[in-house]
Formats: C-alpha cells, structure tokens, sequence
C-alpha cells in the first residue's frame, strides 16, 4: 500500500484519491461510515470513533488518524481494543499514515482526514 499525498480533506492511497474518512482493512480502502457515531456528537463537540461503527478489528495493530488531533476516540474503543488483544495506535494522521508505511504487516487503520 502507497501512501502518495495526504493534505487537509484528502489521501492519495496507490493512486487513488479520497475525501473523505477512510478504513484500511487488510489492505482494502473504504468510506468510513460514522453514521453510528453520530449520536455521541453533541457529547465530544464532534462526531467521534465508537465502537458502534464497523471498526475493522482483524489485526494486531488498528491505527486511529485523528486528523489534526481532534478525532474524539471513545473509552469503549480502547477498551474494546484490549479485549481483543489488538495494539492501538491513535495519533494525528499524518503520524498514523508513518506507521502504517512503517509497520504495514498485520496493520488496519481508521483516518480521519479533517480538523
């Protein structure tokens, strides 16, 4: 997987571009659906991660992108993270995407790609 260009609203993944959230899971890219999130907006000040979105648990690493820093990423997430055995990473996404180049085996990740 090629990370090509990430700005503000937008990621180039083996030269495709998004704008708009994105999941990895192994390896394939799709919209992150935070419609089931949406409910805990009020609450964060911004619609946040939780563990009702389809989080794509299969690995041993979920990078979370918070964009800028200011994705919210709910206690049930990190909890949820720990019950499974799964090490998460939660960093601004320009970070997240590093790591993701760097330790590409076994890795899922959840970018946001705003604030």
């Amino acid at each position: 997987m090629r990370f090509e260009a990430f700005s503000f609203g937008s990621i180039c993944i083996d030269g495709v571009t998004y704008e708009h959230d994105v999941v990895i899971d192994q390896g394939k890219v799709r919209k992150r659906r935070k419609g089931p999130s949406k409910p805990f907006r009020e609450a964060f000040g911004h619609t946040p991660l939780s563990v009702r979105e389809d989080i794509p648990w299969n690995c041993s690493r979920l990078v979370i992108g918070t964009g800028s820093g200011a994705l919210p990423v709910m206690d049930e997430v990190k909890q949820e993270a720990k019950d499974r055995h799964v090490k998460l990473v939660i960093a601004p996404t320009a970070k997240a995407i590093a790591t993701l180049e760097k330790h590409p085996g076994g890795t899922n990740a959840v970018l946001h790609l705003t604030c």
